[in-house]
C-alpha cells in the first residue's frame, strides 16, 4: 500500500468542551486509555463484565469466547436472553413505561409520539400475530417497510419470537427482492402498500408481488400488508392481509422466546464484489451489548436526551441506531418518514428546532447536499432555525471531508458540540473507530483513534505492521462481541472474505486503506482498498481527491473512481457537482482546467485528475449513497447495464457522461 505522508495532513484540532467533559459517559483521555489497558490485560474479561452490566440475561452465562472453530467466534454461547425483552420489557420496569421511546414525524410533517408502554403493546400483538401464522422460533422473515414506528415494531416482534428477520430497503428492486426473499428461505413477507416519501407515495406491495411472481419465493406462505397510505393494492386470498387484521383481538402481552446469545438475530445483505449480495449474519447477545455500549460511549446518551440517527432500517445504520441501541438503553428517539429537502432543504433543521433534539447522527453525503442547498436558498441555511438544544453531532456512512466536517460543525454545531465521525460496516454490527465526544480531541476527517477492546491495526499485503505514517490495510486483530458471525449459507465466502489467508487467515479484514497520523496515532480511512487508484506507480485514496476537491469554494460535492489509462496504468476521474448551475461548453473546459491546478496545490500532481465531469447532482440510491459503481463504468465510456432502480436521480447519468 501506498505511503501517504506526502498528502496533505490536517492541523486543525478541537478539544472537547469542558463542560461536556465533565459530565460524559468517558470523561478524559485518561479514562479511555485505562479502558484500552483493561482490555490488554483481561480480554475476556473485560467482555464478560461489560455483557453482564449492560444486558439482562435469561440464564447467565459462564463461557465468554469460544476460538475453538475459529474464524467462526462465538460469544457468551451458554447464556440466553431476549432482544426485545431488553429493549422493551427491561424500560417498562425501571420506571421508562410512559417515557416517549418514538417521536414519529411523518413526511408531510404530522408527529405521533409512542411511549415505551405503547411500543410494548404493538410488539407483543404483531408478535402473536406471527406466532399465530405459525411463524416460530429460527424461521426467516423478510421486512420490506417504510421508515416508520411499524418497521421499527415488526423487526422487535420477530426478536421477541426469536424469528431471524431481514430488512430489505424500500428502494430496491422486485429482482433485488427475490434475491433476498430465496437466499434467506423466507416463510413471510412484511409489508405496507406505498411508503410516503418527498410527497410522493411511491409503491412497495406491487413491488413484493413482482418479486413473488418471480419463482423461487414459494416458501413465503404469509404477506403481511401496514395500510400507510390506504392504497389500492392487490390481495392474494389465504397469503396477503393487512396489519391492522392479523393484529385484531390479539393479547398485548407476549412471552419472549429466550435464546441462546449466539441465535441469528438478523441477516442483512450487503454488496459484494461478485455481484451476488452477502447475507451478514448477526447474532442476538453480542449485537446488542455492541448496540447498548456504543449508545452509552459514542453517543455520550443520556436519560433526557433526543437522539437523532437519519437512517433508514434497511441499512445497519437503522438496525443498530434506530431499531435496537436506543431501545436497550431507554432513549427518546425521532424516527423521520421523508427525506431531507422535502417541503424544502431546511427540513432537518426544522425538526431540530421542533423536536429539541440533542443528538444529531446522520451523512456526510446529507451534510454536504445540504451546504448546496444553503448556498442556493439562504432560507434553508441552519442559521435560520434555532439549534441551541444540540448538544452532539455525528457523521456515518462514509469519511467525511475536512471541509464538510468543519461546515457541520460551525453551523450546524454552533462550534459547541463535538463530531463523532464514526468507522464501521455492516459487518461490525457498531462502531469501531470514533472520538469519544468527552475525551478525544477532534481533527477534522479522521475517525481518530479505537473503541477500547477493538485491536484495530494496519498492515501490508501479507499482514505484517506497518508505522505510523504509511498507508496499508485495516484489520482488526481480536474478534469482538458484535462481528458478522458468517455469510448467510456460505462460510466459505466468510472467510475468503474477511479472513484471507494471504493475511494469515486470523485478522478481520476490514476492506478499507487506513493511514495513521505520525504523531498522534489517529486513523484516516483513505477508501476501499479497491478505491485507492494506482497513477504511474503512485498509489493515491480516492477519499483524498475527494476532499482537495470539495475544499475548493466553488465545489459542493465530488466523486474520484479510476479508469485504465494506456500510459498512467491507472487516471482519475473526477465527477464535480459546483455550489451553481452546471457549466458547459468553454466555461467547463476552464473550471476544470482550475479545479485541475486546485488538486495539484492540494496535493500534488500527481493528483490531478484527467477528467472533469460536472453533473446537476451525483447519482445516488434513495438513501443518499453516492453509486460509484455506476461512475466507475461511465468513466470508462461504457454503456450502463447493471440495474439502476434503486438510483433517486437516474437521468443524472447522462449528465456525466461527457468529459472536459
Amino acid at each position: 500500500m501506498a505511503d501517504f505522508e506526502a498528502l496533505k495532513q490536517e492541523s486543525r484540532v478541537f478539544q472537547p468542551p469542558a463542560e461536556f467533559v465533565r459530565n460524559a459517559n468517558i470523561s478524559g483521555m485518561e479514562t479511555y486509555q485505562a479502558m484500552c489497558a483493561e482490555a490488554e490485560r483481561d480480554y475476556e474479561g473485560f467482555w464478560a463484565k461489560l455483557a453482564r452490566e449492560t444486558l439482562e440475561w435469561h440464564k447467565p452465562f459462564t463461557k465468554t469466547l469460544n476460538e475453538s472453530d475459529a474464524p467462526f467466534y462465538r460469544w457468551f454461547e451458554d447464556g440466553q436472553l431476549n432482544v426485545s425483552y431488553n429493549c422493551l420489557d427491561r424500560n417498562l420496569q425501571n420506571g421508562n413505561a410512559d417515557k416517549v421511546a418514538i417521536i414519529f414525524e411523518a413526511d408531510d410533517g404530522g408527529s405521533t409520539n409512542v411511549t415505551y408502554r405503547q411500543l410494548h403493546q404493538k410488539v407483543c400483538q404483531f408478535a402473536n400475530a406471527l406466532k399465530s401464522m405459525g411463524i416460530k422460533r429460527g424461521d426467516r422473515v423478510v421486512i420490506y417497510m417504510p421508515m416508520t414506528v411499524e418497521g421499527v415494531v415488526a423487526m422487535q416482534a420477530c426478536a421477541r419470537i426469536g424469528a431471524t428477520h431481514s430488512v430489505v430497503f424500500g428502494g430496491f428492486s422486485a429482482k433485488s427482492l427475490q434475491e433476498r426473499i430465496i437466499d434467506a428461505g423466507a416463510v413471510a413477507v412484511v409489508t405496507a402498500d406505498e411508503q410516503s416519501r418527498g410527497g410522493k407515495h411511491l409503491p412497495l406491495k406491487a413491488i413484493v408481488d413482482e418479486a413473488l411472481e418471480m419463482g423461487g419465493c414459494e416458501g413465503v406462505k404469509n404477506v403481511v400488508v401496514y395500510q400507510r397510505t390506504h392504497a389500492q393494492v392487490k390481495m392474494v386470498p389465504g397469503r396477503d392481509r393487512t396489519m391492522s387484521d392479523v393484529v385484531a383481538g390479539q393479547p398485548d402481552t407476549c412471552e419472549p422466546e429466550w435464546v441462546d446469545a449466539e441465535h441469528p438475530l438478523f441477516i442483512l445483505y450487503t454488496s459484494g464484489s461478485t455481484g451476488k449480495p452477502k447475507g451478514v449474519q448477526h447474532a442476538s447477545g453480542g449485537y446488542l451489548l455492541w448496540a447498548a455500549l456504543t449508545m452509552k460511549w459514542t453517543f455520550d446518551i443520556k436519560p433526557t436526551d433526543v437522539f437523532w440517527c437519519t437512517a433508514d432500517i434497511g441499512w445497519v445504520t437503522g438496525h443498530s441506531y434506530v431499531a435496537y441501541g436506543p431501545l436497550a438503553v431507554g432513549g427518546t428517539q425521532i424516527v423521520f418518514e421523508g427525506i431531507p429537502t422535502y417541503p424544502n432543504a431546511g427540513r432537518f433543521w426544522d425538526m431540530i428546532q421542533k423536536h429539541k433534539a440533542t443528538i444529531f447522527y446522520t451523512a456526510p453525503t446529507a451534510i454536504r447536499s445540504l451546504i448546496k442547498a444553503a448556498d442556493a436558498d439562504p432560507a434553508t441555511h441552519p442559521s435560520k432555525y434555532d439549534l441551541s438544544s444540540l448538544r452532539l453531532l455525528g457523521s456515518v456512512g462514509e469519511p467525511i471531508n475536512p471541509e464538510a466536517w468543519m461546515w457541520y460543525y460551525r453551523n450546524v454545531g454552533g462550534e459547541r458540540c463535538p463530531i463523532v465521525d464514526t468507522f464501521w460496516q455492516t459487518e461490525t454490527g457498531g462502531h469501531m473507530i470514533t472520538p469519544l465526544p468527552g475525551a478525544t480531541p477532534l481533527v477534522p476527517g479522521s475517525c481518530t483513534l479505537p473503541l477500547p477492546g477493538i485491536m484495530a491495526a494496519i498492515v501490508d499485503e501479507t499482514g505484517h505492521d506497518l508505522p505510523n505514517g504509511q498507508g496499508g490495510i485495516l484489520v482488526v486483530k481480536r474478534p469482538w462481541p458484535s462481528m458478522i458471525r458468517t455469510i448467510w449459507n456460505d462460510p466459505e465466502r466468510f472467510k475468503k472474505s474477511y479472513f484471507p489467508p494471504e493475511l494469515g487467515g486470523t485478522l478481520y479484514l476490514a476492506g478499507d486503506g487506513s493511514v495513521r497520523n505520525k504523531d498522534t496515532g489517529y486513523f484516516t480511512i483513505t477508501g476501499r482498498i479497491d478505491d485507492v487508484l494506482n497513477v504511474s506507480g503512485h498509489r493515491l485514496g480516492t477519499m483524498e481527491i475527494e476532499s482537495a476537491l470539495v475544499a475548493n469554494p466553488l465545489v459542493a460535492e465530488a466523486a474520484v473512481v479510476g479508469r485504465p489509462d494506456d500510459t498512467t496504468g491507472e487516471a482519475i476521474c473526477a465527477f464535480v457537482v459546483l455550489k451553481r448551475s452546471r457549466p458547459t461548453g468553454e466555461e467547463a473546459k476552464q473550471i476544470a482546467r482550475d479545479l485541475r491546478d486546485w488538486v495539484g496545490k492540494e496535493i500534488g500532481p500527481i493528483a490531478k485528475p484527467k477528467e472533469i465531469r460536472f453533473g446537476d447532482n451525483l447519482p445516488k440510491t434513495r438513501s443518499g449513497k453516492i453509486m460509484r459503481r455506476l461512475l466507475r463504468v461511465l468513466a470508462k465510456g461504457e454503456d450502463i447495464t447493471q440495474d439502476v432502480s434503486t438510483l433517486e436521480n437516474p437521468a443524472i447519468l447522462d449528465q456525466l457522461k461527457q468529459a472536459q
